[in-house]
């Protein structure tokens, strides 16, 4: 009488297949390509190009204080529209606990002088004595000058 053996390691596939993962990953990809866009925090500006111009990276920080100024005379603190008669207010509130803090201006290349006059009085009134001034390097770069 004879043993029976078993081949049942003989059946066994060795090999790993990768295209579910492929899918995921390309699933993902799509996902954060188009969720990225939506997570910027700014409104859009076509800011003023320049040649020569000083980089201000705190301006790119998270609590850094940018007011922007659109073509239309809109005025942003961050995300939020404020009124030119408001936005000294709500510098002040946020400037509360930094004092001497930079705000940094954002104004679109065709804004009205006079909107953007107005905006950096008002947070001027609050007692802002240093604005950073952004503009956009013509190699396409983030760049700004200080003001006092």
């Amino acid at each position: 009488m004879g043993i029976a053996k078993r081949k049942v390691g003989a059946n066994i596939n060795a090999n790993i297949n990768v295209t579910p993962m492929v899918d995921v990953m390309l699933v993902l990809l799509i996902i954060f390509m188009v969720i990225t866009p939506m997570l910027q925090n700014k409104v859009s500006v076509e800011m003023a190009k320049v040649d020569n111009a000083t980089s201000m990276p705190d301006a790119d920080k998270e609590d850094a204080i940018v007011v922007a100024v659109t073509r239309d005379g809109g005025v942003y603190l961050g995300q939020n529209k404020v009124s030119v008669a408001d936005i000294g207010s709500k510098v002040s509130e946020k400037l509360a606990d930094k004092p001497g803090k930079t705000v940094y201006f954002r104004a679109d290349a065709r804004a009205q002088f006079r909107a953007f006059e107005d905006a950096v009085d008002g947070v001027r009134t609050s007692g802002v004595d240093q604005i950073g001034l952004l503009t956009q390097k013509k190699d396409g770069n983030l760049a700004g000058s200080a003001a006092e």
